[in-house]
């Protein structure tokens, strides 16, 4: 999301064991989760593995989460999201997908089958986030929730492999957050790359 080396998870199951630093949600009774099923909302863990931020994410990323997730169509599922510094998200990058240096979010896909609810661990890196929320002038949790949101997209089968698929990934995120009432996070002026 950040560049072109952005390596997001694309929920392929390549890494379907997920980090094992943080607790993973226990799994969904699939009769009760459900994707596309209008009903209660996706559950939202946080664990931040670093210190919060101003205004707080605690109490707000994980409500706000929940919203655009049934926005995009995902109405039953759980999703864990592990907030980490620079250097975890570095050795996070290393371990489960082989590039050096730090990213924005890394999606796991925890389901054995994409047609079963959304069940996933997403890491969020916030000092990324900081940076690019002051680079692009907005609150650093906006950031965190568009991370959030395209971690999301990873998972019901959105990519950003070319810049094609990038630039209809990164319009699809602005479209929610709008929709949600948060506004165009990702490229409200035309200037992110």
């Amino acid at each position: 999301m950040t560049d072109a080396s952005d390596t997001s998870d694309s929920g392929s199951g390549d890494s379907a064991d997920g980090p094992d630093h943080w607790p993973t949600p226990p799994n969904p009774n699939p009769h009760d989760l459900h994707l596309g099923d209008p009903g209660p909302s996706v559950a939202v863990e946080l664990n931040f593995l670093t210190e919060d931020v101003e205004p707080p994410l605690k109490g707000w990323l994980d409500r706000q989460l929940a919203r655009v997730a049934s926005l995009a169509g995902v109405h039953r599922g759980q999703l864990s999201v592990a907030l980490v510094s620079d250097d975890r998200m570095t050795d996070l990058q290393q371990r489960y997908k082989g590039a050096t240096g730090t990213t924005d979010v890394l999606s796991f896909d925890l389901r054995d089958d994409p047609a079963d609810p959304v069940e996933a661990d997403l890491v969020i890196c916030l000092d990324q986030a900081a940076h690019n929320a002051q680079a692009y002038g907005h609150d650093t949790r906006l950031e965190v929730l568009l991370c959030a949101v395209h971690g999301l997209l990873h998972l019901i089968g959105y990519d950003d492999c070319d810049p094609q698929h990038a630039a209809r990934m990164h319009r699809r995120e602005d479209e929610l957050l709008t929709q949600a009432g948060l506004g165009p996070v990702y490229d409200p002026k035309g200037h992110r790359p």
